[in-house]
């Protein structure tokens, strides 16, 4: 199994700590977060990951070069992540997609036991990693679930509609790589493709009728990395996050 790591973004959110690197490249216990992320997919068993670089991303390589798993890495530049989000760092790596992957955005930082799960879960041809808490703030990458089933995904669902939270950690078999690559093209081709989430590709399929399905985390220990709050907050939790 393979996995894509999305880690164009420079993290404005987090200055001045990302005056002069990305986000991923923030160090947690003497290691980037990016290498974590690397660290975490090889202990569950993948051969290989492509990671999408974009602000800076000779430094990102340089990170890269002292990988030294198991697991093969390589990277793809994706020249527009100024002006576009990361539906654009998707279609840039669409041609890794054949035979299914795993999605993980760079900024999202997962324990083992959640990756493990991820990569044994079976049940869907696309599953969404989500974890529920008891409310959800304009930031979070809100669901509405139907059972185990994805309905639909936004930051702006509203309460009535919400049931659980996006993670910002996919699983995709054959079927359901060649769906979202065919969505992600169709997508860019738009006006509106260009400042769009990749999530919005997977709300697209939920609403039109395709079984988009989940894989539930809660309880496990996962942080995103956006804000100055969630890096206090990761620095705090590291022992949970990081074995």
């Amino acid at each position: 199994m393979k996995a894509i790591i999305l880690s164009a973004g420079r993290g404005s959110r987090l200055l001045p700590l990302t005056e002069t690197k990305p986000k991923c490249l923030l160090e947690v216990s003497g290691k980037s977060v990016l290498r974590h992320q690397l660290s975490a997919l090889d202990k569950a068993g993948l051969d290989h990951a492509t990671v999408v670089t974009g602000f800076l991303p000779d430094l990102v390589e340089e990170d890269i070069g002292k990988w030294d798993g198991r697991m093969s890495v390589s990277t793809l530049f994706n020249p527009f992540f100024q002006v576009a989000d990361n539906l654009a760092s998707c279609w840039m790596a669409r041609e890794t997609m054949e035979g299914g992957f795993l999605l993980l955005n760079g900024d999202t930082l997962v324990s083992q036991p959640i990756v493990d799960r991820v990569v044994a879960a079976d049940d869907w041809s696309v599953s969404v990693t989500v974890d529920r808490k008891e409310d959800y703030d304009a930031d979070d990458m809100k669901v509405t679930l139907d059972g185990e089933r994805l309905m639909a995904i936004g930051k702006r669902l509203p309460p009535e509609q919400t049931n659980a939270e996006s993670i910002g950690f996919l699983k995709f078999d054959a079927d359901g790589a060649a769906l979202f690559r065919h969505t992600v093209e169709e997508m860019l081709r738009t006006q509106e493709g260009i400042s769009a989430w990749f999530l919005k590709a997977i709300d697209a399929l939920a609403k039109s009728g395709e079984t988009i399905g989940t894989c539930s985390i809660e309880g496990m220990s996962w942080s995103e990395l956006d804000t100055l709050e969630d890096w206090n907050r990761i620095k705090k939790i590291s022992a949970d996050l990081i074995e």
